[in-house]
């Protein structure tokens, strides 16, 4: 059987003719001016098939049926690992079913997304735990006052904001190598941390952390946007983001069992906690480079056949995007020659809705930033011992994760975005609220009740209101994240995107992590501006056209 190839540009080197005929109205034309022999296989003793554009023509002859679409798909770039094999037909090779792409599908989500979730429930212990090394010694023993503390909190977000561009890296460089980078990265930095002997070593290295950890997270649903179609893409960040709230209903605990066994060590338990926490990541990026793959195609846990149809149905998929926007043209082209397409940065940047989405970002961040820190000090004040605000922080946060599934499953399902994202801001919004109100209550009462305690009527209802807060404003930053992507057909503006949607995005927590000073408690004002923000979502969403 002849191979398919791709001949020199303005011939046509592949069998099938553009004048022959065949069942399914099949043309296949080289896109591509690579042959076998040019000397850019991957891999050494195995040629690199050079890629083929795939023209379907269908007519409305009767002896034509299976599919019900027409248009053109751009092509796919093919790999190496694959080749025609001499018991099956190219064309048939070329055609998949959809329980052949809904396998693929699964195995990017057993396979992919897991280790992606690993990766970031490890970036958020490590960027959160210098709360827990602060209660194990860390003050004492580097002689840190309050303002010193509130600047180790400040350097890391400083650096993670000024270096969200680098969520264009994932453009530029293999995903294999960058990520592994940037897991190498923060993993050193955090261990790095247990051998400081000054505030100034440590607030460096805070800086440092939030560069490396800047560019792994914000840029990693970009990443997923090249494995998942837009229809699919919700479901998945939220998988991804979902890391968050399990990290932060164990975090606590995990510290606690560490500074506990290094109690009476050689050294100091906050060291031991740097160490611990910190170390495994570097593990980790070994793993990364090897496992972690650069495109669908090149996904070393899907076989041959599975990597030709998980390329293929993206590529189909980003031609369908890329021909119904006027900038289809550019980035099939762009696809093509490989080119960095600064355009499609221009576009996005001069696009009012970048920063729409930015600008609720930045207001679910508020919350996003403070809650965690701040969430057992505000159970604390509800008459509670330490020990039971600890084990009362953790019930909020594992509902937020089922429910941050539960709504970019559906939001996946139904196609939509902006009713859910409506919902979620209107429920965390009214939380917040009631937080607020039942807060100020609090604060204006002469003289406490008897039973003013943990299982009161008023303090009942603060800790209640918590759940749909937290949940709210998780489930919003999913969808957010999503929607931001949603109208880029290219992938520089995927990237800008999310780069813009994090650079005045991360900004809220510059502003959420003085939201509720020990001076203020119950925070009334801290709850109003989580209200306002998600209040602002709300306007903000209904008044734009997206969705």
């Amino acid at each position: 059987m002849a191979s398919l190839r791709a001949g020199p540009t303005g011939t046509t080197s592949s069998p099938f003719s553009s004048g022959s005929s065949s069942s399914d109205g099949l043309l296949y034309t080289p896109a591509s001016d690579r042959s076998e022999n040019d000397g850019h296989s991957s891999r050494p003793g195995r040629p690199a098939t050079g890629a083929l554009k795939v023209q379907t023509d269908f007519s409305n002859d009767g002896d034509r049926s299976g599919s019900s679409d027409d248009g053109i798909d751009d092509g796919y770039d093919s790999y190496d690992d694959f080749r025609p094999s001499s018991s099956r037909s190219s064309h048939d090779l070329l055609k998949y079913t959809t329980v052949e792409e809904q396998q693929v599908v699964k195995r990017f989500d057993r396979k992919l997304i897991p280790f992606l979730a690993l990766l970031y429930l490890l970036s958020f212990l490590d960027r959160s735990n210098i709360g827990n090394a602060k209660i194990a010694g860390l003050s004492e023993d580097l002689q840190l006052s309050s303002s010193q503390y509130e600047w180790l909190l400040t350097a890391f977000y400083i650096t993670y904001i000024l270096f969200e561009w680098m969520t264009l890296m994932y453009r530029l460089v293999p995903a294999h190598i960058y990520i592994a980078l940037c897991v190498l990265g923060w993993g050193l930095v955090a261990s790095f941390q247990s051998l400081v002997t000054s505030f100034g070593a440590l607030v460096f290295l805070r800086a440092a952390l939030g560069i490396t950890e800047a560019a792994f997270g914000p840029g990693v649903p970009f990443y997923l946007s090249l494995f998942y179609k837009r229809e699919e893409l919700a479901f998945r960040n939220g998988l991804f983001i979902s890391a968050a709230p399990l990290a932060s209903s164990f975090a606590s605990s995990l510290a606690w069992v560490i500074v506990k066994f290094s109690d009476g060590g050689p050294i100091a338990p906050w060291r031991t906690l740097f160490l611990v926490e910190g170390f495994p990541s570097v593990i980790v990026a070994v793993f990364a480079w090897f496992w972690i793959p650069d495109s669908p195609g090149t996904a070393r846990f899907l076989d041959p056949r599975q990597r030709m149809i998980a390329q293929l149905r993206m590529d189909s998929s980003s031609s369908s995007s890329s021909s119904s926007s006027s900038s289809g043209v550019t980035s099939r082209r762009t696809r093509t020659s490989g080119a960095f397409d600064w355009g499609e940065v221009r576009k996005t940047l001069a696009d009012p809705k970048s920063y729409i989405t930015a600008f609720m970002f930045f207001s679910c961040n508020v919350a996003f930033s403070s809650m965690p820190v701040f969430l057992p000090t505000i159970i604390a004040d509800m008459n509670n011992t330490p020990q039971a605000s600890q084990a009362l922080s953790a019930p909020p946060y594992l509902l937020a994760f089922l429910t941050v599934l539960l709504t970019a499953y559906y939001s996946d399902r139904h196609r939509t975005r902006s009713p859910y994202l409506i919902a979620h801001a209107l429920v965390s919004a009214t939380a917040y609220l009631t937080l607020a109100l039942t807060g100020l209550y609090s604060s204006q009462r002469t003289q406490p009740q008897a039973q003013a305690g943990p299982t009161s009527t008023i303090n009942l209802i603060r800790y209640l209101s918590l759940y749909p807060a937290i949940a709210g404003f998780f489930s919003a930053i999913t969808l957010i994240i999503t929607w931001s992507m949603d109208n880029r057909p290219a992938g520089e503006g995927k990237g800008a995107s999310v780069a813009l949607l994090n650079v005045v995005g991360q900004c809220g927590p510059l502003l959420g992590t003085r939201l509720y000073p020990a001076t203020d408690g119950p925070w009334v004002y801290g709850f109003g501006c989580c209200f306002g923000g998600g209040f602002e979502g709300v306007v903000e969403v209904g008044g734009s056209a997206g969705g």
